[in-house]
């Protein structure tokens, strides 16, 4: 069985927690007050994968990761072994479109992860004015999928886009071992 390590990261309030925690099912409720992350939270669960050659299941990792900078001496150990990058932001917070290269340059391009590795995730948090537009994003940042959540309109959309994802990187996963498999034989 495969295994994914899926590091979500991104700025302090963005909503990494709350769609980690749904994604995982850890939880049904999507609200509720403002707990920052301290360090990392890692979330283990099954999920069914649509492949080429039928359904595979995977084991996944969700490490839900502290927005704040001063866990930064951690990061390197976060990264290790990591099968995806899905960069959580919300974007009715200007800064947040500035801070999300910053994650992207630590995370995405010091270890060389394909785009479909990477997925940007605009977290729309409850009551905001969601605008599903273009997004003001850097031409690097403009190539990895983007998707936009919001939780309490459209739960299973993010769920579903989420599996897609999920899916990328399996294929991905697969091909590296395929690859070294080869290696070891010739």
């Amino acid at each position: 069985m495969l295994k994914a390590k899926i590091l979500f990261i991104g700025p302090n309030e963005s909503g990494k927690t709350v769609l980690a925690n749904f994604l995982s099912d850890t939880t049904e409720n999507v609200g509720g007050e403002y707990r920052p992350t301290q360090g990392v939270r890692i979330l283990e669960f099954e999920s069914q994968i649509e492949g080429s050659s039928g359904k595979h299941t995977c084991d996944v990792q969700l490490w839900d990761s502290s927005g704040d900078f001063k866990f930064e001496s951690c990061w390197p150990a976060l990264m290790k072994d990591s099968s995806g990058v899905v960069i959580i932001f919300n974007p009715d917070v200007p800064s947040h479109l500035k801070e999300i290269e910053t994650w992207y340059s630590m995370f995405i391009s010091s270890q060389g992860l394909q785009d479909g590795q990477c997925l940007l995730m605009a977290h729309h948090k409850p009551g905001s004015g969601e605008e599903e537009g273009r997004l003001p994003l850097a031409s690097h940042l403009a190539r990895l999928p983007l998707i936009h959540s919001n939780l309490e309109e459209e739960p299973e959309d993010v769920r579903q886009a989420f599996c897609i994802y999920l899916g990328n990187v399996v294929k991905a996963l697969s091909e590296s071992r395929e690859r070294e498999e080869m290696s070891i034989i010739t």
